[in-house]
């Protein structure tokens, strides 16, 4: 381990990455607590916190030494994380606590999630240092409308955008497999992020026509 000190198998910087993300996680969600008008948290977004540790604890993997075949085990994590993400929409909807507290943390956690795996991506090798694109696009649309206030317009539902970012999803859990063919996982990789881009440019577009 280069001499650092190391629990488990982990360096003892490891909690403090996995308490870092749960500190972000809270601080950009926390503005829509005001909006929850509940008494507790409910019972989907439990499923969610549940969901948080579980992204925390990839986290943790960020800057540690991995082996060849960590990426089955992150993305077996990631399916794990989106496959709650789909349960804590389904108890939302069938026990009536859909909040926009809720819908925040949520979001946010999957923005956050997306960011991990492509870092954890390009720390194993599987894509460059371009897979970053993919975690950081969401962020620079949404600063983007700090100098554009034309690009916080509310955009309609799309069915085009959910397809897109279960595409970007599971091209980037790909990803993160040890392929034998060296090409595959940046290949993968580089048609989500594209995807992406490109679903971002038609919402720009919609949003510069309707400003």
């Amino acid at each position: 381990m280069g001499g650092a000190l190391c629990l488990g198998g982990l360096s003892l910087a490891a909690p403090l990455k996995a308490a870092g993300l749960i500190a972000v996680w809270a601080a950009v969600s926390m503005p829509a607590l005001r909006e929850h008008q509940r008494e507790g948290l409910g019972p989907a977004n439990a499923v969610t916190l549940a969901r948080g540790v579980l992204v925390a604890a990839l986290v943790a993997l960020l800057g540690e030494p991995l082996g060849p075949q960590a990426g089955w085990g992150i993305a077996t994590a990631g399916m794990m994380a989106f496959g709650l993400d789909w349960v804590d929409g389904q108890v939302a909807r069938r026990t009536g606590w859909s909040t926009p507290f809720g819908a925040r943390l949520d979001m946010e956690l999957d923005a956050l999630t997306i960011v991990v795996l492509c870092a954890l991506a390009w720390q194993l090798g599987q894509a460059g240092p371009w897979i970053l694109l993919a975690g950081a696009l969401r962020y620079l649309f949404v600063g983007a409308g700090w100098l554009w206030p034309w690009m916080t317009a509310e955009l309609p539902p799309s069915e085009r955008r959910r397809f897109v970012c279960g595409l970007q999803i599971s091209a980037l859990l790909l990803c993160l497999l040890p392929w034998p063919w060296p090409a595959m996982a940046p290949t993968l990789a580089m048609g989500g992020l594209l995807a992406l881009v490109g679903s971002f440019a038609a919402d720009t577009w919609w949003l510069f026509r309707h400003r």
